[in-house]
């Protein structure tokens, strides 16, 4: 054997293996083969911080295979992922498993096609130590934080916990939100509508009421519509109108009901909507998010199949880049399949927000613009990696179409009160209510839009974004200025401000990306650990700060605020993106964050006193001795204990109902948990019914 070819998963050795030919042995790593040990630090830090790895005990039957393989090699060939993770991979592998004398070649590609893997292979290169550093440096940075930080939490919070250094400023966000959430006050205010429909065409009130049988008719009683809408009322006497009462309302009301409505203003458009840029790692998570309802674990974990498969390009970056060849493909089929018109006359061309994009070299994209979505379930995928899949490939398409093009139509409307109510006056009778001395007037707007050519719409869909302002679709009749309007009905409503949204994956991760705190490797881990260790709850998708992750993070800003300071976290990204551009060195970075943080722990473990978890009472009695019954947060997650505990030690496990019936018996579906804290569905009437589902019963 020459060529000995190391990946990290089987499923991408048997791609490459279609590619490569009988040359080349292929052989999975299962990821990491070193790493720093579970038991202690690991990390010298005598030593300028030295890392002392080890090969994990389930890795060592793998890597001691490898070794004999690497043996018979001429040529050992690290084909791992093309960023920082997969470049400390290799580096490990070679230290581990290479042998004297033989030749290491480093191979990098961004799609498994045939094509992109014999290029790569065509072209190696050696390994880049400055993204090794980089992924070290953020390596032992979190293995410090998390080591040194978290038996300070068992002293000075509850035992058994931990710390990060990103995920405890992703809690901090949440915590944050929920207590601008709980101390927010509602305040009071209505809007009114009006239901008008349109009546004398292009002729003005003035003009209506030269004749005495106009004089005294009200023009909102009885006139059939022709083509209703609604408008809001925005003004009064030139000013914004704000209400904040009943009592306001209703007065406004009266003098609406008194008035006649006359268009003042029509302002006509064009308005074009260009497309998305294709995705990258956070854009794909929360659009998987929004309109999949897919978790950042799962959307990642479905990517990486559909990237190992050869189906899409590589699924960690932040760049907008596209293959010039992928670009002249999608524009072939977008002119051959959806239609000339769709196609804009040059390519599209995106630049990425951030400054270091620089994890990969491509955005998201699918590697064969002819495979289809539905195609790709039986070939060792699912329905949810052919719904993953139908996303990039609609996303991709779209960003090479013509733009969307729409008739936005906003109407002006003005009230005058009706001459029946001035003229009970002599004077007023005669009084021309347009001649500018009316007791109010109120201007009322109504917007809408049409699409007049829908581009790149048509294969991405009608669907709003999170970031976007949602487009009033709202289609306005044709109507000319000074033309009377017919009142149907005034519609007031009554409201309150409301407080901040709570973050649900999507805007959680579009947050932190907008901070600059992590890099698309990490944002997935950060929402599962944060969930994994009881610190926050999902509940219909947004995230609800624990009693125990309100505690840890009021710890955490109280005596380590650097830790969670989200300008000195970016910061520590920005640095750690200039090691690996090698403009700066990793144990200089380390040492200048550690030294400060090392007297922080010695302060604060002398004087910090102990922070009490608030007690969650659960409304139930124990019955065993009477007393509350409280939530508290175990191993395998919550469950309720006596609040009499040690002097009464009743348990109970907490019976979670869900909205949906067992198929099998009728009985109630309830949330359980394996021994491994991962969450399925169960029927409550186990064990006699056995039904058991992965996925949320729906109905």
């Amino acid at each position: 054997m020459n060529n000995l070819v190391i990946v990290e998963s089987p499923t991408k050795a048997r791609t490459l293996a279609r590619f490569l030919g009988s040359d080349y042995q292929i052989e999975a790593s299962m990821g990491h083969v070193r790493d720093l040990p579970k038991s202690e630090l690991g990390i010298d830090i005598e030593k300028n911080f030295e890392p002392q790895y080890v090969i994990p005990r389930d890795k060592l039957k793998m890597v001691n295979a490898l070794k004999k393989l690497s043996k018979k090699a001429d040529t050992l060939w690290l084909a791992t992922d093309p960023d920082r993770e997969g470049e400390a991979i290799a580096w490990h592998l070679e230290n581990v498993i290479s042998q004297q004398g033989q030749e290491i070649k480093r191979v990098v590609f961004h799609e498994i096609t045939e094509e992109a893997i014999k290029d790569a292979f065509k072209h190696p290169r050696n390994l880049n130590l400055e993204l090794v550093d980089a992924q070290q440096a953020r390596r032992i940075l979190d293995r410090l934080v998390g080591y040194k930080l978290s038996p300070l939490l068992w002293k000075k919070v509850k035992r058994g916990l931990s710390a990060g250094r990103v995920q405890s400023v992703a809690l901090r966000l949440i915590v944050e939100r929920e207590r601008e959430i709980s101390a927010f006050k509602p305040v009071e205010y209505w809007i009114i509508e009006a239901e008008l429909s349109g009546g004398h065409k292009s002729q003005s009130l003035a003009t209506i009421s030269s004749s005495k049988s106009a004089a005294s008719e009200d023009v909102h009683s009885g006139v059939a519509p022709s083509s209703t809408f609604t408008a809001t009322v925005i003004e009064k006497d030139g000013k914004k109108l704000e209400i904040g009462n009943e009592k306001e309302a209703k007065e406004h009301l009266a003098n609406l009901e008194k008035s006649k409505y006359q268009v003042s203003k029509v302002t006509k458009k064009e308005v074009r909507r260009y497309p998305y840029p294709p995705f990258t790692t956070s854009t794909l998570q929360q659009a998987a998010s929004n309109r999949l309802s897919f978790s950042a674990k799962k959307t990642m974990m479905l990517a990486q199949n559909l990237y190992e498969q050869g189906f899409i390009t590589y699924m960690r970056t932040d760049s907008f880049n596209l293959a010039p060849s992928a670009v002249s493909s999608a524009r072939a089929y977008i002119g051959n399949s959806v239609g000339k018109q769709y196609l804009p006359a040059s390519p599209r061309f995106y630049k990425s927000k951030s400054k270091n994009a620089q994890e990969a070299h491509e955005a998201i994209r699918p590697t064969d613009v002819s495979e289809k979505g539905e195609g790709l379930v039986g070939k060792g995928l699912n329905r949810d990696h052919a719904r993953l899949y139908d996303l990039i490939w609609k996303r991709f398409m779209a960003c090479q179409m013509s733009e969307a093009v729409m008739d936005q139509t906003s109407i002006d409307i003005s009230t005058r009160q009706s001459l029946a109510t001035v003229s009970s006056s002599k004077s007023a009778a005669s009084e021309d209510v347009y001649s500018g001395v009316a007791p109010s007037s109120y201007t009322l707007r109504a917007t809408g839009s049409v699409i007049r050519f829908d581009g790149w719409l048509k294969l991405y869909g009608k669907v709003i974004e999170e970031d976007e302002e949602k487009q009033d679709s709202k289609i306005l009749p044709e109507l000319s200025i000074d033309q009377v309007l017919n009142l149907i009905k005034l519609l007031p409503g009554q409201h309150f401000t409301e407080p901040p949204a709570r973050f649900t994956e999507a805007s959680l991760i579009k947050k932190l990306e907008e901070l600059g705190i992590g890099r698309p490797s990490t944002y997935a881990p950060i929402l599962s650990t944060i969930q994994e260790r009881y610190y926050v709850e999902r509940i219909d998708r947004k995230f609800i700060p624990t009693t125990l992750g309100f505690a840890v993070t009021d710890f955490l800003i109280k005596y380590f605020s650097d830790i969670v300071d989200y300008q000195f976290t970016a910061a520590m990204e920005d640095e750690l993106d200039d090691i690996a551009q090698g403009t700066r060195q990793w144990r200089p970075t380390i040492k200048t964050f550690y030294e400060p943080f090392e007297k922080k722990l010695i302060e604060t473990e002398a004087s910090a006193e102990h922070i009490k978890i608030a007690l969650e009472y659960a409304g139930k009695i124990c019955s065993d001795c009477g007393k509350d019954l409280i939530i508290r947060i175990g191993r395998f997650g919550k469950f309720l204990a006596c609040s009499g505990f040690p002097d009464c030690k009743h348990t109970e496990a907490i019976e979670e109902i869900i909205n949906a019936k067992c198929s099998e018996d009728g009985g109630d579906i309830v949330v359980r948990h394996t021994k491994k804290g991962k969450t399925f569905y169960g029927c409550k009437n186990y064990p006699k019914c056995k039904f058991a589902s992965w996925t949320k019963p729906k109905g």
